[in-house]
């Protein structure tokens, strides 16, 4: 993978160029000698150094700014499988034939209080369900493979007095909450990172593997139950099988929308863990 340096990186460059040949550079060398170092640096180690610098004043609800975020999806933009020491023939991505749900494997890359970094590992017909993620910005990279991708955010001031409509059953403490659809749509390798924020761009999103799929994500802040950003599942129910007073939506717009009702954590979810095996990551 190359890498995609900074615009003030790029504005440096072009001003050494610049400087007549007798002109003194020494006070330059330093900072030369940093980016020639940037360049140098494996991709996985530029993702981490990207990160430290974009998280750095990480915390609950606070989102990136614009440029750090444009300056993050770059740098994972260009990530291959290669740059993780992954392939869609190793072991995370074979499911037993007696397995009727594929576990998923989890690579822990790295995690401190301000951000994390991590790889799903899915089989064909794996599914990492409906979940949200609290106060946090999410980049996720499809590395290879062919997934789907759903996705909703919370649709601001509607009732969640929820009662159900053609199935009394449907809908139970606690009641659901209306939600409207950012993304419902396939996605193959290579395409560029997906970015969700706390109250935006599909906070809560359900992968569902099409073929084999490798899914790099990183989370800023990571979740954390002392700070009250852990996970919640969902189930969904379509929008027209619950009635609620006061709240209407467009007939056009109605398989648009849902009601997400929390649950608990879904007993055919197996994630297991792995010991991430590419390249070092060095933290200095």
């Amino acid at each position: 993978m190359g890498i995609e340096t900074t615009r003030t990186d790029r504005k440096g460059n072009k001003e050494f160029r610049e400087l007549p040949k007798a002109t003194d550079t020494t006070s330059k060398s330093k900072p030369r000698k940093s980016r020639r170092r940037r360049k140098k640096m494996l991709p996985v180690q530029m993702l981490f150094e990207t990160c430290k610098e974009v998280f750095a004043n990480s915390g609950t609800g606070i989102v990136p700014s614009t440029e750090d975020i444009e300056r993050l999806r770059a740098v994972l933009d260009k990530m291959k499988p290669e740059d993780v020491g992954l392939s869609p023939e190793m072991v995370y991505f074979q499911t037993p034939v007696s397995r009727r749900t594929p576990a998923i494997t989890y690579l822990h890359l790295y995690e401190s209080e301000k951000f994390s970094m991590g790889i799903f590992c899915l089989p064909p017909n794996g599914v990492i369900p409906l979940h949200n993620h609290p106060g946090m910005t999410v980049f996720s990279k499809l590395l290879f493979g062919t997934m789907h991708i759903k996705s909703y955010d919370w649709v601001v001031d509607a009732s969640s007095d929820t009662s159900a409509n053609e199935n009394p059953l449907e809908i139970t403490a606690p009641a659901g909450r209306l939600a409207k659809v950012k993304v419902d749509s396939d996605f193959t390798a290579p395409c560029n990172a997906s970015i969700l924020y706390p109250a935006e761009g599909g906070n809560m999103h359900c992968f569902t593997a099409v073929t084999t799929c490798a899914v790099l994500d990183v989370l800023g802040p990571p979740y954390s139950d002392p700070d009250g950003r852990h996970c919640t599942y969902y189930h969904e129910f379509p929008f027209t099988s619950v009635s609620v007073d006061g709240v209407s939506v467009p007939e056009e717009e109605r398989e648009g929308h849902a009601w997400l009702q929390e649950l608990e954590e879904p007993k055919d979810l197996e994630v297991v863990g792995a010991m991430y095996r590419g390249p070092e990551i060095v933290e200095k």
